[in-house]
């Protein structure tokens, strides 16, 4: 799959956009971007979508469940005021692909939806709110795989916080935020939360080396 470009980094121990734990760890931690820093990183990555795709002709968003999923609603919104094109949107389920189904509990499994237009012959940009091991990226390019044979992949993410485990690299950064393992990264979403912000905290004692 092209479009997904390589950098060999540091190896990490945990995975993305970590869920607030320990009394709401994340919730309390600093504020890294606000509702309209949200909205101008997205809108930034639009305009360098349309001009990375000639006009995001041929283009499909496919968010990576959770957040993936309404941030690649809003680039579509964003690409359909700016040029007026429509971008089909869809999602891609990664859970029976993930490297660590044997080590965690059982995933509820989410929902793939592929446009009608299908992916065959398309630029797919994957769109995935936290970059962090690039393991949650390998799953998805695993279940693109099953679907289809895009012409292209690429990838979009709100924050790119590094720790690489595997050679992948975004095409699209909201926001590079470098951070410590053991610091979270937790972002919210207006669709799933009730809120837009990024925040980073320190992981509690407890949950360190977990």
């Amino acid at each position: 799959m092209a479009g997904i470009t390589s950098s060999a980094g540091p190896a990490a121990t945990a995975g993305a956009a970590a869920p607030a734990t320990g009394a709401g760890a994340a919730r309390a931690g600093k504020s890294v971007l606000g509702p309209d820093e949200i909205r101008r990183a997205l809108t930034r990555i639009g305009h360098e979508i349309l001009e990375r795709t000639d006009g995001a002709g041929g283009v499909v968003l496919l968010g990576i469940p959770t957040r993936g999923v309404p941030l690649a609603r809003r680039l579509a919104e964003r690409l359909a005021e700016t040029e007026g094109v429509r971008v089909p949107v869809g999602s891609l389920d990664i859970t029976l692909y993930r490297d660590d189904l044997r080590l965690r509990p059982a995933r509820t499994l989410g929902h793939t939806e592929v446009p009608g237009s299908g992916i065959d012959g398309m630029v797919v940009v994957l769109v995935d709110d936290v970059l962090f091991s690039g393991r949650t990226v390998r799953a998805a390019l695993d279940a693109l795989g099953d679907i289809g044979r895009p012409r292209a992949v690429q990838l979009a993410v709100l924050v790119d916080r590094g720790h690489r485990e595997l050679p992948i690299r975004p095409d699209y950064v909201g926001k590079n935020l470098p951070t410590a393992k053991r610091e979270v990264v937790r972002v919210l979403l207006t669709e799933t939360d009730g809120e837009d912000s990024v925040t980073l905290a320190q992981l509690p004692a407890e949950e360190e080396g977990r």
